[in-house]
């Protein structure tokens, strides 16, 4: 839902009551997952997403009618053995979809309004809900801002908002949207309520190091696909505005030293271009001691070999030497600055996922992996 509060929000503001239909669970082979989410007003208007158009025309029935009556409710749509046409995922997975009405002046609603005046001052926050359990508390939600404080409440035991709070703020650390299994007492047993948690959190980082041509392109990549990109170079004469418009940071300075001082989490991704030792290795020695979630590095075979021995040297590990990446991306056979941001991003995509990076022709594995960043 949080994927769609700009939006709601303006529809909110113009007095228009909406239903949202969230996906809560998937299961199989699923086209979106627990957090994406579809909405239609009074008018009909339809905003977002569920399962690709799967399902899409029978969840905008059920918003209809939510409409209607005020209440929420779930259902749940999977494969048909006897008419794949029927309403359900053809591809073999199972979605749970939350149907939930939402106004102006209901709960939920002024929970949507806080969580985007949050956001607009770039400051995380994380919405939690109550998909499964007793109709009573069904679709009851609370917002939990990072600092720990809490508005709204989920209708229950006292001890069941501390305990979506803790669980909120372990989803902020790291930007997840998760469902959690609880009991109605706030007990981390699974004990018949469920929880989702959706987390609206800044962009994750891309530090690119080196203002090359190659890096113009990965700019590019990385802001498609929703990276804050950063690129430093400690040349003034290259690292300019001018060369990297898209970029939303172009620092001059010496790629270690921006890098030590400079924000990072555990989403954020390096990639060093340079292939120049005299910024490569410094640069590498803070990157690789950092809890960041990529650090991949260009050059050929025999420049990683010359690196991985200056990294030796100078101390570093073997269990963080193996968090390097090097030669960056995978093999696409690609020699263009593009093709080449293509390979890296495609890399940096797959680690995130949890990817095989292998074709899926003639494969037997999920198409969709889960429990992955």
């Amino acid at each position: 839902m949080l994927d769609l509060a700009p939006q709601l929000g303006d529809w909110l503001a113009e007095g228009r009551k909406a239903a949202v239909a969230t996906v809560v669970s998937v299961g199989g082979s699923a086209p979106r997952g627990p957090g994406a989410a579809l909405a239609v007003d009074g008018e009909g208007t339809v905003i977002g997403s569920v399962s690709g158009g799967c399902v899409e025309a029978s969840v905008y029935d059920l918003c209809a009618q939510a409409l209607e009556t005020g209440d929420s409710m779930l259902e749940r749509f999977g494969y048909s053995d006897e008419d794949a046409f029927a309403v359900g995922l053809t591809c073999g997975g199972v979605l749970d979809v939350l149907v939930t009405p939402v106004t102006a002046d209901g709960p939920v609603g002024a929970l949507l309004r806080s969580a985007l005046d949050t956001s607009a001052h770039g400051e995380p926050v994380a919405l939690v809900r109550v998909v499964r359990g007793p109709g009573a508390l069904l679709g009851a939600a609370v917002l939990v801002h990072a600092d720990g404080s809490r508005e709204g409440g989920l209708g229950g035991h006292e001890e069941l908002d501390r305990t979506a709070a803790a669980e909120a703020l372990a989803a902020l650390d790291t930007g997840r949207t998760a469902t959690v299994e609880l009991s109605q007492d706030g007990s981390r047993c699974p004990g018949g309520l469920t929880l989702l948690v959706e987390t609206s959190v800044p962009p994750p980082r891309m530090i690119v190091f080196g203002a090359v041509d190659f890096a113009a392109a990965l700019v590019r990549a990385g802001k498609f696909l929703g990276y804050h990109v950063t690129v430093c170079d400690a040349r003034p004469v290259f690292t300019t505005a001018e060369r990297f418009p898209e970029a939303d940071e172009v620092v001059v300075d010496w790629p270690h030293r921006y890098l030590r001082d400079t924000r990072t989490d555990g989403r954020t991704v390096v990639c060093v271009l340079t292939h120049d030792a005299k910024f490569d290795v410094p640069l590498l020695e803070v990157a690789l001691r950092l809890p960041v979630s990529f650090v991949g590095a260009m050059g050929s075979h025999r420049t990683h070999t010359d690196r991985d021995r200056r990294l030796r040297d100078i101390g570093l590990q073997e269990h963080e030497l193996a968090r390097l990446r090097s030669p960056i991306g995978l093999d696409l056979g690609g020699r263009t600055p593009e093709e080449t941001a293509l390979s890296i991003t495609a890399e940096i995509v797959a680690a995130r996922r949890g990817g095989t990076g292998l074709p899926l022709t003639g494969s037997d594995k999920p198409i969709h992996h889960r429990h992955c960043a």
